[in-house]
């Protein structure tokens, strides 16, 4: 093969103009403003694999209680900070039916989407203790998180989970927290981008270095019952979606509504506090936010500064897609399970055509089908990876900007693909492994 989809010239250019110079460096929104400039320039439709957005509709239920909601006038009117009671009921309500944990209302909070959820997490929680200020990434995981705390000026610290499993997990936690420097646990279950998932015994260790240690683990559920090898969609109903919760009352949820209800547009999640700590006091606190109790000072003191609220039509949007989740009457889980389908078809493309998943295994389990999956190609290194597949109309994003130790990975999202791209995909793989490098 002598040429490829598109110009490399085209390609190269572009990124010089969008002043890219490490590609594997890249932000995810730096590679979606880089594929749109391509697209637009070379006239050729992208396989989008870089950003984590919905590809199904949005809960139906949900954008009709929002028009509801609007067409009563709750749009001139400041939503509660707390947010309103019908949302703190059903946020509770499925913290119970689907994770069998006990929590107050007074805990479960609507925030701007999950992003806000964790800043105001890293606000609040990383400044209990005047000498303990660091955030422990259990990495691979969600770039951004790691800028908010660069935004904040707070420290963290990071290390890839996948030769740190069950058994050597705890030695590892161990090691990192022997300075005393930790005050929060950080990580997504199931992981972005990974797709491994924690187990029983995995997460029974992390609380219990938590208690120990007074660390608050923030459980981020992104990705809520989507490990598919198990049915995590019954109200009421074991198997739960298994949670930090069960083993701890040191806990942050972060619960997002952006890609189970397909709800990202309306950046509406929930933010899940223990009983224990939402009341609990400390008086360093009181110096950043003017009062010690931990929950008040993530309600009244971060989120009343970042936004005053959750958009007041979202919040009830939430309650209603809660509600009809909780009372049984919609099966949420079946309706992504899509993008179980379409992982499965795609790794079987890219093996087909010489690549290789990077994160294969959950301990010696296969690992789950869903939302993400990863890929290497044989003596590419992440960087040249990525830059050799925009020449193919294919994008992706970098594990090194995940915290990954694997310099030769890809993350893929299965979301935005359609099923009659696939073909595509194919077509293009097969000339990718048949070109000759070097005239890259």
């Amino acid at each position: 093969m002598k040429t490829t989809p598109i110009s490399t010239n085209l390609v190269d250019t572009i990124l010089k103009e969008l002043q890219i110079e490490k590609i594997g460096k890249a932000s995810i929104r730096q590679i979606v403003k880089l594929v749109n400039e391509i697209e637009k320039a070379s006239g050729v439709p992208f396989i989008r694999m870089e950003m984590g957005v919905p590809g199904i509709s949005a809960t139906q239920i949900g954008v009709d209680a929002e028009i509801k909601a609007l067409e009563r006038g709750v749009a001139s009117i400041y939503p509660s900070i707390e947010g309103i009671p019908e949302v703190k009921k059903e946020i509770s309500r499925f913290v119970k039916l689907f994770l069998d944990v006990d929590v107050s209302e007074n805990g479960c909070v609507p925030t701007v989407g999950s992003m806000q959820g964790a800043y105001a997490s890293f606000l609040a929680l990383n400044r209990r203790h005047k000498d303990r200020q660091t955030t422990l990434f259990i990495d691979p995981g969600f770039p951004v998180q790691k800028a908010q705390l660069k935004t904040l000026g707070l420290p963290f610290k990071s290390f890839d989970v996948y030769n740190y499993r069950n058994e050597k997990l705890k030695d590892k936690l161990l090691e990192i927290i022997a300075d005393g420097t930790i005050s929060s646990i950080i990580y997504s279950n199931p992981n972005n981008p990974s797709w491994i998932c924690f187990t029983e015994n995995e997460l029974k260790t992390i609380a219990e270095i938590a208690n120990k240690y007074d660390i608050v683990v923030i459980e981020d559920l992104a990705y809520f019952g989507m490990d598919f090898r198990e049915d995590y969609g019954n109200p009421g109903v074991a198997p739960y979606q298994p949670s930090i919760a069960k083993y701890t009352d040191n806990y942050f949820l972060l619960i997002s509504s952006s890609k189970v209800f397909s709800y990202a547009g309306q950046r509406i999640a929930s933010l899940v506090i223990s009983d224990k700590l939402f009341n609990q006091k400390f008086e360093n606190l009181s110096s950043y936010f003017g009062m010690d109790s931990l929950g008040q000072a993530v309600i009244y003191g971060a989120l009343y500064t970042l936004s005053s609220g959750t958009s007041h039509a979202s919040q009830f949007a939430l309650a209603a897609m809660l509600k009809a989740v909780n009372n049984g009457e919609y099966k949420f889980l079946d309706y992504v399970k899509v993008y179980k389908e379409k992982a499965k078809l795609m790794k079987k493309i890219f093996v087909e055509n010489a690549f290789s998943i990077v994160y294969d295994k959950d301990i010696d389990k296969e690992l789950a089908d869903g939302f993400y999956f990863t890929i290497s190609y044989k003596g590419l290194s992440s960087e040249d990876l990525l830059h050799r597949l925009l020449y193919f109309g294919i994008s992706a994003i970098s594990l090194d900007i995940t915290g990954s130790e694997r310099k030769d990975g890809l993350r893929a999202c299965t979301s935005t693909i359609k099923v009659e791209q696939l073909p595509e995909l194919a077509n293009r793989l097969k000339i990718f492994n048949n070109y000759t490098f070097e005239k890259c």
